[in-house]
């Protein structure tokens, strides 16, 4: 059993983004529970959206559809629900010139 660990992300941790970015997209270790899984966009300013999870993806991907950000500092909460029963949780600083 091994609990989720992050493989890859789009946006990368501190990447900057200089134009549309479209999709947000995590890829982990292992297997994960979408419908028990949740991605949140922090916005500049501290504001909070929940994203709408993407059911299309492969069991061990979460994605969501992000529309078009205006520049500044943004957080990429995550949580996954791994296929060993574990949370596991993240964030990913990015940011939009």
């Amino acid at each position: 059993m091994a609990h989720a660990v992050l493989f890859e992300s789009t946006p990368a941790r501190n990447a900057i983004i200089g134009g549309h970015l479209g999709i947000v997209k995590l890829r982990f270790n292992v297997r994960v529970d979408a419908s028990r899984s949740r991605l949140a966009l922090v916005f500049p300013g501290g504001s909070f959206e929940a994203l709408k999870l993407r059911s299309q993806e492969p069991a061990d991907v979460v994605a969501a559809d992000v529309s078009d950000l205006p520049p500044g500092h943004y957080d990429l909460k995550w949580q996954v629900l791994a296929s060993d029963g574990h949370i596991t949780q993240g964030d990913i600083p990015f940011a939009v010139k």
